[in-house]
């Protein structure tokens, strides 16, 4: 391929992302933060619950104390609602002869990002509690004394939906809309 055809698609890709509303990344950002942390704090509550149930045959007493477990995956779903709510906040009205100023571009796509940031932050945070939820299902089950170790373990697991959330709000400040003409 020729460097001048190269240069023309890249153009083009530039010229159609341009033409894409900025109200659009804004709605797939929201949509994205809240999807995704749904879906990472499902995985990590089916990871959790299924080891707690099979453990749960072997020691029955293990069933309430690990349903911590669940509550901090659940806390993975909230984190996601939050940011979706604040980054909902973040949208305002713009006329149409100023929809495609750079600023408005550029706070379309902070919130977008902002989005992705806290949704995949929350994925991964959903994993790593469900698995740290499961170990310590199975380990409280043989030996009592680990649960409150592995209890620790899962609170700096859940800390990284929390970095992905300051992350995601310090990122969505950057979200300034063009001023209203008077």
């Amino acid at each position: 391929m020729s460097g001048s055809a190269m240069v023309g698609a890249s153009s083009s890709w530039s010229r159609a992302m341009l033409q894409i509303s900025p109200y659009t990344f804004s709605a797939l950002g929201i949509a994205i933060a809240i999807g995704v942390s749904v879906l990472g704090a499902a995985w990590g509550i089916f990871i959790t619950g299924s080891s707690l149930i099979g453990a749960a045959i072997k020691a029955p007493r293990i069933t309430s104390k690990n349903l911590i477990s669940v509550i901090f995956c659940e806390a993975v779903a909230i984190y996601g609602v939050i940011v979706a709510i604040i980054l909902q906040t973040k949208l305002e009205s713009v006329p149409p002869s100023q929809i495609h100023e750079p600023e408005s571009l550029r706070a379309g796509y902070a919130i977008f990002a902002s989005g992705i940031i806290v949704g995949f932050a929350n994925l991964v945070c959903g994993l790593c509690v469900g698995i740290i939820g499961s170990s310590c299902a199975l380990s409280d089950a043989q030996n009592s004394s680990l649960f409150v170790k592995i209890l620790v373990i899962e609170i700096f697991g859940s800390a990284l939906g929390l970095f992905g959330v300051i992350v995601g709000i310090i990122m969505s400040a950057q979200a300034t809309w063009p001023a209203k003409p008077v």
